[in-house]
């Protein structure tokens, strides 16, 4: 029986596929592997299945002999390994596409409704024991229905934010993307992410990260929002200039913004937990115990057929 290395626990259905397939090492710990950690796993084990935070660097590969012949990532992002080291030792990539869609596009839209209501803030204040009851102009926040959205970039989960802001709310749905997308609706592509910036209500951000994106919302960008627009990061941290935001944030010239992902994870700029008008969740896109079965189950396909059935990865990037 193949071995295989888990970095992380694993939901219980997930744990018993993966004992059924394989002969099993699932670490009990879930912060995120040490170098040295990472070059076991690769040295002791047939497989590895890694997640967010293990940081399968070129470097990391460089010191290893790896026995291993596949890292089959937990999650659709897998900016945290080193795609072509890890190809040019021997080892098939994969990753876990479509599992995620609708829970992130689903966090996306609680991030919008919570920044654009307050809701955040709102709670704070009634747990506080400050809320003095109902007023006409308690708390007013931004309507959503009817305002106009910007996604940059519109894969699987941008495309699915889209349908939710078009059929669930009446949005008008404007996108920059390296191409335009054919969509069962009117949607606006632009090749200027500062254009966009400025042309709509809520920017949200469904892009891969990578170096390719690191920054793309930088502080041109953020100036070029308006005064009320609200910025939603569903992808990764540092595709944001986080200092560039707080600033923003601070002297108000932006109305809001709702982020569950941050540069230095689990680490939060102490800035931004100090302001009422951001609202921060712990990078729960894809917390539901369904759709992490489904993340894990995925990842068990991919291991199976490369490992045991002797064919590609269904899901290899």
């Amino acid at each position: 029986m193949k071995t295989l290395f888990i970095s992380r626990p694993m939901p219980a259905d997930v744990e018993a596929e993966a004992r059924k397939l394989f002969d099993v090492t699932m670490r009990a710990s879930n912060a995120p592997l040490s170098q040295g950690e990472m070059i076991e796993a690769l040295e002791g084990y047939d497989a590895v299945l890694p997640t967010l935070g293990d940081a399968f660097s070129a470097e990391v590969f460089a010191k290893a002999s790896p026995r291993a012949v596949m890292l089959a990532n937990f999650g659709v992002g897998y900016n945290h390994i080193d795609v072509d080291a890890a190809k040019a030792k021997g080892l098939i990539v994969s990753n876990t596409p479509g599992a995620v869609t609708d829970a992130t596009a689903d966090t996306a839209m609680t991030l919008m409704l919570m920044s654009a209501r307050r809701a955040g803030e709102g709670e704070r204040m009634l747990r506080a024991g400050q809320w003095e009851g109902w007023h006409p102009t308690q708390m007013l926040g931004m309507h959503l229905s009817g305002k106009t959205v910007g996604i940059v970039g519109m894969g699987r989960i941008g495309q699915a934010i889209a349908r939710r802001c078009h059929f669930g709310f009446r949005m008008t749905v404007a996108y920059f993307t390296r191409s335009p997308k054919d969509m069962e609706f009117d949607a606006t592509p632009y090749d200027d992410l500062s254009k966009l910036a400025a042309a709509v209500d809520v920017l949200v951000l469904a892009v891969p990260g990578g170096a390719e994106t690191r920054h793309l919302i930088d502080e041109s960008v953020l100036a070029a929002m308006q005064s009320h627009a609200h910025l939603i990061n569903i992808a990764r941290g540092d595709v944001v200039d986080e200092d560039a935001l707080i600033a923003a944030l601070q002297s108000g010239s932006i109305g809001g913004a709702g982020l569950d992902v941050y540069a230095r994870e689990p680490n939060v700029p102490e800035a931004l937990v100090d302001l009422d008008n951001v609202v921060l969740l712990p990078h729960l896109g894809t917390a539901a115990l369904e759709v992490r079965n489904d993340m894990g189950m995925m990842a068990l396909r991919n291991l199976r057929a490369v490992l045991i059935d002797g064919q590609d990865a269904p899901n290899a990037v």
